[in-house]
């Protein structure tokens, strides 16, 4: 069996997809998952911390979808309805964690609840918004390793 180059630049090119998903979009989701709960408990200097680690990896995680294109277009899926949803999935994602969960931590920062305080109107959305950015990135976990109707080998 011979390899091609154009071959091999999509093995690189998926590997690196796949890398950066984990070493971006990892430490974002456990980061902001852990997030609300440390804000019932007052710990401000994890707040800080973990905000700190949503917001750098966040930047990281532009990798993701740029790995992703060069992917897709050197498979000559850019057309594929599983992809399709998968860059709509990943766009939602995107602007929950821009525009719902990193507002809401910078919120809670501003003016974090003491320790064993009720749970605070903010910190209820910011834990259902988190919810559904690590519902949305599963969701496109699946369709990347399952690519309904995928015949591309790779």
């Amino acid at each position: 069996m011979v390899i091609t180059t154009v071959q091999v630049v999509t093995k690189v090119l998926l590997s690196l997809h796949v890398l950066a998903a984990i070493l971006a979009v990892g430490p974002v989701t456990v980061a902001a998952s852990m997030f609300p709960a440390t804000a019932r408990r007052g710990e401000t200097d994890r707040l800080r911390l973990l905000h700190r680690i949503c917001r750098v990896y966040a930047g990281i995680g532009l990798a993701v979808p740029v790995f992703g294109f060069a992917t897709a277009s050197s498979l000559g899926v850019l057309g594929n309805a599983w992809l399709i949803v998968s860059i709509v999935l990943t766009g939602l994602a995107a602007a929950v964690l821009v525009f719902q969960v990193l507002p809401g931590q910078d919120k809670l920062l501003a003016e974090p609840p003491a320790e064993g305080a009720v749970t605070t109107r903010v910190g209820t959305r910011l834990a259902m918004y988190t919810g559904m950015f690590n519902l949305l990135w599963a969701t496109v976990t699946v369709l990347m390793i399952v690519r309904p109707g995928s015949t591309t080998g790779a």
